[in-house]
């Protein structure tokens, strides 16, 4: 059981002495990086995290999401970013995109926007229903994410009183400060704890993720068995690290002009890997007018849609597929007496067969369409799996970063927008900036 790099696809694209040659600058990565001596090195806590985690809090994760599926027909995970992505990926990528439809325990994401529809419908969804919340936040004034909580608090105590209703609200946040810190003191909330050394694009394997997939049902005991696999197999730098293989190939065909990497899988239940691997990348590489814009796709409905550009828009990307090789359960395809649709030649044989090679011939006609591609390949769809293959991109990650010459640990970019949100929105402090931004919008 691994995650592997299969560059069978690259040929043509890149060279043996490509990777050759730019094994010694993943080298000089690799030192930094372990020695924690490069930028952003106060945001290391992921890196040793899969054997270095809190113990007594784990237990504590998994009781509190027993008692949650034993006294609760919702959960609402309220958070954004590195508070959400982490924890919605892993539960629907283990038990699908229709896990809510299929679990006992509801499970709704709530302040990753502000939206108001949004916000009516998961009302709707709460209506009659037993109801515990997890609010994820490390200051407890993101907008998005502290607008939520005003609501769902309210409603919480509204419907159970504030002594109930602190029973059923779990607060993971600074260990020490903070406004969500202070209040969950003071009401009573079982806090788990936002390490300081982890940013929130790396976080889904700290109290931040556990807890909304514990309480999903799934095993976090093996999520972590897979994640410590993957932390012992990509320690060494050698040549036929897979982690550092896929780092080195993507700045490789950066180098070359490919300015888009495109994440594809075969499986939608991957649609919000795609989404957490996009925010790890994006706000991990994003900086000083360099890195990889980081896109994504699910095949085979987006060749219906976006097939057409990738095999003959503007050759600026490359495709990283995600190859899984075994389904949670299979499908057997029948033979139809009929065969008014023509298709008895699938019969006979898995749905996966057909899904396979529909990636095989699609990887093909892309490579002879002139864009490279990458395969990371998965055994299958489990929780090991997915602890292996979340250590995996998160490493990746890092040694790609430094590769780049950037800080692969910050984003200061993000504050900017929150300058201008805060002062179109009359936030005291921001007068003068909201007149200047007045006057450019004409109002």
């Amino acid at each position: 059981m691994a995650v592997k790099f299969n560059g069978k696809y690259l040929n043509g694209f890149v060279t043996q002495a490509e990777f050759d040659n730019i094994y010694s600058q993943v080298e000089l990565c690799h030192n930094v990086l372990h020695a924690k001596s490069g930028a952003g090195n106060d945001f290391l806590g992921w890196l040793d995290l899969p054997f270095e985690y809190d113990k007594e809090e784990f237990e504590r994760i998994k009781k509190a999401a027993e008692k949650i599926r034993s006294d609760s027909d919702v959960l609402l995970v309220i958070g954004i970013g590195g508070s959400y992505l982490g924890a919605r990926a892993a539960i629907e990528y283990l038990g699908s995109a229709q896990y809510n439809d299929l679990s006992d325990l509801k499970v709704y994401f709530v302040g990753n926007n502000i939206s108001p529809d949004y916000m009516n419908n998961i009302l709707k969804l709460c209506e009659g229903k037993r109801l515990s919340v997890n609010v994820i936040s490390k200051s407890g004034t993101t907008t998005e994410s502290a607008l939520a909580f005003r609501v769902f608090k309210k409603l919480m105590e509204d419907r159970y009183g504030k002594e109930e209703a602190a029973k059923r609200i779990y607060a993971t946040t600074d260990k020490a400060r903070g406004t969500l810190k202070t209040l969950s003191d003071k009401e009573g909330y079982e806090t788990f704890v936002i390490p300081d050394d982890v940013g929130g694009r790396f976080s889904v394997l700290t109290a931040v993720g556990l807890l909304p997939i514990a309480a999903a049902g799934f095993d976090i005991d093996k999520l972590m068995a897979g994640a410590q696999a993957a932390c012992k197999e990509y320690e060494t730098c050698t040549p036929d690290n897979d982690c550092y293989k896929y780092a080195a190939a993507r700045n490789i065909l950066l180098r070359k002009g490919k300015a888009i990497e495109l994440m594809a899988c075969y499986d939608p239940d991957w649609t919000l890997m795609n989404e957490w691997y996009k925010q790890l990348y994006g706000e991990s590489e994003g900086k000083d007018q360099k890195g990889l814009f980081p896109a994504s796709v699910i095949y085979s409905t987006d060749l219906h849609s976006m097939g057409q550009f990738v095999q003959d828009g503007s050759r600026t990307m490359f495709e990283t597929v995600i190859d899984i090789k075994a389904p949670k359960q299979d499908f057997f395809l029948e033979e139809d007496p009929e065969n008014a649709d023509g298709l008895n030649f699938l019969a006979n044989q898995n749905m996966s067969v057909v899904n396979a090679n529909a990636m095989k011939g699609t990887i093909l006609a892309h490579n002879d369409g002139g864009v490279p591609n990458i395969v990371v390949e998965l055994d299958g769809k489990d929780e090991e799996n997915l602890g292996r293959a979340i250590y995996f991109f998160e490493k990746a990650c890092a040694i790609s970063g430094y590769l780049l010459g950037v800080n692969p640990f910050n984003q200061p970019g993000v504050e900017d927008y929150k300058k201008n949100m805060f002062a179109l929105l009359g936030k005291p402090g921001y007068e003068a900036q909201r007149d200047e931004l007045l006057k450019k919008l004409g109002e």
